[in-house]
């Protein structure tokens, strides 16, 4: 997925050239500022969660909800979803910012969106959010299941990835197991954590960061097996089979390349690469790069699985997130045909269905 070059601060035509609609949200009663961003309904309405984060600028904001938005595209059509791709973003610290009255605001605003938009959590916001977003709003997933919904998104989240790995685990040594495997999760909260429960019962020996201690006591009290180390770069620097960024993005930036001594990368984290050309960096390093939006589609799913004519079933969402071993596989079998490296087997393959499919649609308008 390619990214474009970063430009001027105020340009949002030149920063989001291939999106189809950005929209801009403010509340001052409430406090509200958000930031909507729809990349493509060529396969279909945009669905994306909704990010609450206290970023510096309305310029960081931005660019990070386009980028979020792009990858949220080639993830649904990578998925065969019949989604397309957009993201919100909220800006400021959730823990002191959040109201009830802020997120009904905010589900006013998805409303008048039309449909074009659908909601779900990310980052910052919760199932329980969500449904009082959607007291306001008729295009919101990823509510509780008390309230219709399918509940939290980051248990399906985590599968997924989990099976990405397996299937990274089966292309670089030969088996789809990760027992015995050192593998070290920087971010251990909503998705890490579930992820990790996974390793462990997988029999792998699990190192893990994070930058809210009670997120890491958590995890080494279900957990007495796993180690912790302090930072995210100690995580790194130490000896792995398999890194796991699940925080947030710009994760594998050269520094981070250059230190690395796994033979996998694969993690929950989204846009993970900070920028263009660290793909090949990593595949030239022997680095195999399972790429983000492929294997941390498990939440889309789940979320997915709520707009389904009978209700959501998490049986069902389950079993659908499960293929991501066999998608993960394609990708990465593709790649090594192909002679590139996996991101760029996974953007063929993401951009290829959303032509031939997407045509057949054009922009999608309820």
């Amino acid at each position: 997925m390619t990214v474009p070059t970063p430009a001027t601060p105020s340009d949002v035509f030149d920063l989001g050239p291939d999106h189809e609609q950005v929209v801009f949200a403010h509340d001052p009663a409430t406090g509200l500022r958000a930031i909507v961003a729809i990349h493509s309904t060529a396969l279909g309405p945009a669905l994306g969660g909704t990010r609450f984060h206290p970023y510096p600028s309305t310029d960081a904001a931005l660019r990070d909800v386009l980028d979020l938005a792009r990858g949220m595209s080639y993830k649904a059509a990578l998925a065969g979803l019949d989604l397309g791709g957009g993201k919100a973003v909220i800006i400021g610290d959730p823990r002191t910012l959040k109201t009830e009255a802020l997120l009904r605001a905010y589900g006013r605003f998805v409303q008048s969106l039309g449909g074009r938009y659908r909601t779900a959590c990310d980052v910052g916001t919760t199932s329980e959010d969500m449904d009082l977003v959607a007291r306001e709003s008729d295009y919101v997933t990823g509510r509780t299941v008390a309230a219709g919904g399918a509940g939290d998104s980051s248990v399906l989240t985590a599968y997924g990835v989990f099976q990405g790995m397996r299937a990274a685990a089966e292309a670089t040594w030969g088996t789809d197991s990760l027992a015995g495997r050192t593998v070290g999760v920087a971010g251990v909260g909503k998705v890490g954590r579930h992820l990790v429960r996974h390793l462990v019962e997988d029999g792998a020996d699990v190192v893990a960061t994070d930058v809210w201690q009670p997120a890491l006591d958590r995890v080494r009290d279900e957990h007495p097996g796993v180690r912790a180390v302090a930072s995210a770069a100690e995580l790194v620097a130490s000896t792995l089979d398999v890194y796991a960024p699940c925080a947030l993005g710009g994760a594998l930036d050269d520094e981070v390349v250059e230190a690395l001594s796994a033979r996998v990368v694969c993690g929950a984290a989204n846009n993970q690469l900070a920028h263009p050309g660290i793909e090949k960096t990593l595949a030239d390093r022997g680095v195999l790069y399972a790429p983000d939006y492929c294997v941390n589609a498990g939440g889309l799913v789940q979320v997915a699985d709520e707009l389904h004519p009978a209700g959501p079933s998490f049986e069902r969402a389950q079993q659908r997130a499960g293929r991501i071993f066999e998608t993960t596989r394609e990708v990465l079998e593709r790649a090594a045909r192909d002679g590139v490296p996996p991101a760029h087997a996974a953007d063929r393959l993401a951009e290829a269905r959303m032509r031939d499919v997407g045509r057949l649609r054009g922009i999608w308008v309820g």
